[in-house]
């Protein structure tokens, strides 16, 4: 990593590792994420996309290395700071998680009701505001259960927002998502970034639709970042890595079978019991 690029990162891991018990996740992995941009951080399937994710939220700590949000190392916090460090950090996971015994209302409020001391007329211009942005505000009343998948997740991306973070992170946000609902979260995405000039992280498989969101890429495998750089760079690179996942080839690098022993060995095991 140059100097320009750790002046300008809003976050960055340096040398982490991380296992999972004796399963190595992350490897020496050396990752810039620029401030005021969208990076998609891309992947095979086990590779540590969503580790990362943790490990800037503090969820879980590098076994080795450091993880720097802006100038603080998230490993060395105490649970006071870092809470104080997630309030700035919004988070929206794969299935939004909202909480179906609340209102749309009430899930984008329940932040604001958390962590200020705001009362409620202004919460509630807060949270109409932050649903009009997702474009639910005639939603406001309804339950999660009476909307879509695709509305229930810009429901979670206004609760995301609700304490103006200055980083958002994303996992896996268009999983399951039918085309038109897609289409309306890559452009919030994009528009909400630039709009309020904050950081976005995105985890995504979608290879086809990064070049309409991101600004910036990197492709994560065998716990190491393998490329990095524009998603044209990346559609062009001739990497035999690259090449298999932006392309979506089976035969490649990243092999199709989870190591095992011979079949012939499981097989015979089989027949003796």
């Amino acid at each position: 990593m140059n100097n320009n690029d750790s002046q300008s990162a809003a976050i960055r891991l340096e040398q982490v590792s991380f296992a999972w018990g004796d399963k190595p996740v992350l490897r020496d992995l050396d990752l810039s994420i620029p401030a005021g941009r969208v990076t998609a951080v891309m992947g095979p399937s086990g590779c540590g996309k969503t580790t990362v994710l943790r490990l800037i939220t503090g969820q879980q700590i590098a076994d080795r290395g450091r993880v720097l949000v802006g100038k603080i190392d998230v490993g060395q916090l105490k649970p006071r700071e870092l809470n104080h460090l997630r309030r700035n950090i919004g988070v929206l996971l794969q299935n939004g998680a909202l909480f179906t015994d609340l209102t749309c209302f009430d899930n984008v409020a329940l932040p604001l009701r958390e962590h200020t001391p705001l009362p409620e007329p202004i919460i509630r211009r807060l949270v109409l505001l932050k649903l009009q942005t997702v474009g639910l505000r005639g939603a406001a009343d309804m339950y999660p259960r009476e909307l879509s998948g695709g509305m229930n997740r810009r429901v979670a991306m206004a609760r995301a927002m609700a304490l103006d973070p200055d980083i958002m992170l994303y996992d896996e946000p268009f999983a399951g998502l039918d085309p038109i609902s897609m289409g309306t979260s890559l452009r919030l995405i994009r528009d909400i970034n630039r709009a309020l000039g904050i950081t976005s992280i995105v985890i995504t498989h979608d290879v086809d639709e990064v070049v309409q969101f991101a600004d910036y890429c990197c492709l994560i495998s065998e716990g190491r970042v393998v490329a990095k750089g524009a998603p044209e760079d990346l559609a062009e690179s001739e990497d035999e890595t690259v090449r298999q996942f932006m392309q979506g080839l089976a035969d490649g690098p990243v092999p199709f079978h989870f190591p095992a022993r011979p079949l012939d060995q499981d097989l015979l095991d089989s027949g003796a019991r």
